[in-house]
């Protein structure tokens, strides 16, 4: 069943913003155990609006980009995607690059990219995107976990 799109992605933004904290700690602990919780994060909805506002329509994913310290003294930009729909993409980690590429591209920022993905797949894990050309080579690594690793 297909849902409207605010039918699945409102409460994941509102679980991630009442409980960003527990929740990196839960899915990203090497992530959260390099962020300073003793100082405060903030929730960027207008700058990731305007890296977004292309976006497809449509589309099933929560996402948010927040400030955080790190307990190096550093401030850092996190960028976390919630895939909330019932199969796989192909584009799924070309989306991920892009967004990250926009954040830097906009405000000179590197991201942490992480992505949590609600599909149904046990095959379906991506983590990364890659080019190669003659001489030019990329290679953009995310984090990312499956809901279905927490099932019985």
């Amino acid at each position: 069943m297909n849902l409207p799109k605010t039918d699945l992605d409102s409460p994941w933004k509102d679980v991630l913003r009442a409980y960003f904290p527990q929740a990196m700690q839960f899915f990203f602990p090497n992530t959260a155990a390099l962020i300073d919780w003793q100082r405060p994060y903030e929730f960027l909805d207008k700058e990731f609006q305007t890296i977004s506002r292309d976006a497809e329509v449509g589309r099933r994913y929560a996402d948010q980009l927040v400030k955080v310290w790190l307990k190096e003294g550093k401030q850092h930009w996190l960028l976390l995607h919630v895939e909330v729909q019932s199969q796989s993409e192909a584009e799924f980690a070309e989306r991920m690059f892009t967004y990250s590429i926009r954040i830097f591209d906009q405000f000179r920022q590197v991201p942490i990219s992480l992505a949590i993905l609600c599909d149904e797949s046990l095959s379906w894990r991506p983590s990364g995107y890659a080019a190669d050309y003659a001489d030019t080579s990329l290679n953009f690594r995310f984090g990312m976990v499956k809901l279905l690793d927490w099932r019985d």
